[in-house]
């Protein structure tokens, strides 16, 4: 691919690129480059950090990336993940390997790195304090959104350590790119900031839509990032996301009672389901209807779905339907994964034998 149609796709990962020049410029010297997102291992995993994760990976990887996914696991301890029990969060984080693995990313250009590891490694100590020498106590704070903890929450002093070590690594893992969700901003901003006061570089901030959940937004303070750290949360209210070993009756069920007025386009969480997953993965949606009801309907894109449903012409309940089947199939294979691999189904069951901890 030429330099214009990796930066397309790569667009289409990131909500918001900062900046889209600088990326122009890198992807212009460089056919292959280092993007990295860290994952906190917490609990069993929703679609967002499965499928949706899997379909941005592949796009970066197909532009150029060699991705380096950082297993957080002393980043979730930090934060106090699984009741604060490292081996807990490290069986979850195994886990979450055990679901990519089965959902399609492209692992070839993938690799998983434990931080673990790399705190035995007195370089990434001293990268970590020099990130705190030269950010204050106030500019740390605010970035506590990236552990899912809204702006003025109180903090743990272990949490103080979190943004630290997140900047830290964006530069221990010699990253050009951080593509990670828009609730990470703060930080890779504070990177960015940083970076070249250290003897660094600006890394480019490649930043990915955060899926809604099910459930009817709180008509207050609804920006992306509050959105995102409500969505986090939702592994304490099973029914606002689909898991990835959820059962196709637990599918159903939750489509089926998500929130979907009919004709309403914005804050529509099967609308997003379509436009960010099923026409990512299908390119393609079938809508059956018995004839009387005008009939089965094919879109080939999300705007023709968008444009059809919010003329009022298609009824919620059609819509579900063929979400549920679509995401169903997508979720089949992880399910079969776990079912039949005798290690993957021993370490779903520890996982889920776990408490949730936020």
């Amino acid at each position: 691919m030429d330099v214009n149609a990796r930066f397309k796709l790569i667009s289409e990962v990131g909500e918001e690129i900062i900046q889209p020049a600088e990326l122009k410029e890198l992807l212009k010297a460089k056919k292959k480059f280092i993007a990295y997102d860290g994952f906190e291992p917490s609990g069993t995993m929703h679609i967002a950090q499965g499928i949706l994760r899997a379909i941005n990976v592949n796009k970066m990887t197909k532009a150029g990336a060699k991705f380096k996914m950082l297993v957080a696991d002393w980043h979730g301890w930090a934060n106090n993940k699984m009741g604060g029990d490292l081996e807990k969060i490290q069986k979850v984080g195994k886990y979450f390997i055990e679901v990519w693995k089965a959902c399609g990313m492209d692992l070839k250009n993938v690799e998983f790195i434990w931080v673990s590891d790399l705190v035995n490694d007195t370089e990434y100590w001293k990268k970590v304090m020099q990130v705190a020498r030269n950010s204050t106590v106030k500019r740390v704070i605010r970035c506590g959104q990236i552990m899912g903890r809204k702006e003025g929450e109180v903090m743990q002093a272990s949490q103080i350590l979190y943004p630290c070590m997140q900047a830290a690594d964006i530069f221990h893992l010699r990253a050009c790119i951080c593509q990670l969700g828009m609730d990470q901003r703060k930080v890779n901003v504070l990177a960015r900031e940083i970076g070249p006061k250290l003897g660094y570089w600006k890394p480019i901030v490649v930043s990915h839509h955060m899926l809604m959940g099910l459930g009817q937004p709180a008509s207050d303070s609804k920006d992306s990032v509050d959105r995102a750290i409500d969505f986090k949360m939702s592994k304490s209210k099973p029914d606002s996301a689909i898991f990835m070993t959820d059962t196709k009756e637990d599918i159903k069920r939750k489509i089926n009672k998500a929130y979907c007025p009919q004709g309403q386009v914005q804050e529509n969480p099967i609308l997003e389901y379509c436009k960010y997953i099923i026409f990512e993965k299908y390119k393609t949606l079938k809508i059956k209807r018995p004839a009387k009801f005008g009939g089965d309907l094919v879109f080939k894109s999300y705007a023709e779905l968008e444009k059809e449903f919010s003329s009022g012409n298609l009824h919620p309940m059609d819509l579900k339907n063929a979400v549920a089947e679509k995401i169903n199939e997508l979720i089949e294979p992880v399910r079969k994964h776990f079912e039949t691999n005798t290690q993957a189904k021993k370490l779903k069951e520890e996982v889920d034998s776990f408490t949730v901890t936020r």
